[in-house]
């Protein structure tokens, strides 16, 4: 993985994430990267110096390291967006719809549904994507256990 700090035409900053170079260029050119502070497209890599790191301590010590950094980035991406798009509760399907068809203003929105209003919204190609999990949650015995996708609702 290769981790790029982001620009978009209006100079918001961000990161993203990709498999590698061609990945970035290929989503680029398909329109698949947009801004998340107001959803531009026109976003190019910003210019970052390497981050070069020395291999210290364990490979248990650096996978921890790279899923406490993974978790703070879910958080972060959750706190963005309880705080800046509007909760419609279990109305999201509807209000997606909305959105994606001109019928209401686009903005961004969250919410709950069920994993099969999900797969109808993007079966219509209405953009959706869970919010991600970030409460730890431990078993009796205090291990971490990891988040699954809910049966019933999805964030």
């Amino acid at each position: 993985m290769i981790k790029y700090q982001l620009t978009c035409d209006l100079n918001h900053e961000f990161e993203g994430w990709f498999r590698n170079s061609d990945d970035f260029d290929t989503q680029s050119d398909e329109g698949l990267i947009e801004c998340p502070s107001c959803g531009s497209e026109e976003v190019r890599k910003a210019v970052m110096a390497p981050a070069v790191k020395r291999r210290s301590g364990s490979r248990d010590e650096r996978l921890s390291a790279i899923k406490n950094e993974i978790i703070q980035a879910a958080g972060r991406a959750r706190d963005y967006v309880e705080k800046n798009f509007d909760y419609v509760g279990d109305k999201f399907p509807e209000e997606a719809r909305k959105i994606h068809y001109g019928e209401s203003k686009k903005r961004g929105i969250f919410g709950e549904a069920t994993r099969t209003e999900v797969q109808d919204l993007v079966t219509e190609g209405v953009k959706v994507a869970p919010l991600p999990e970030t409460k730890k949650k431990t078993d009796k015995a205090g291990d971490v256990k990891t988040p699954a996708i809910p049966d019933k609702k999805l964030n």
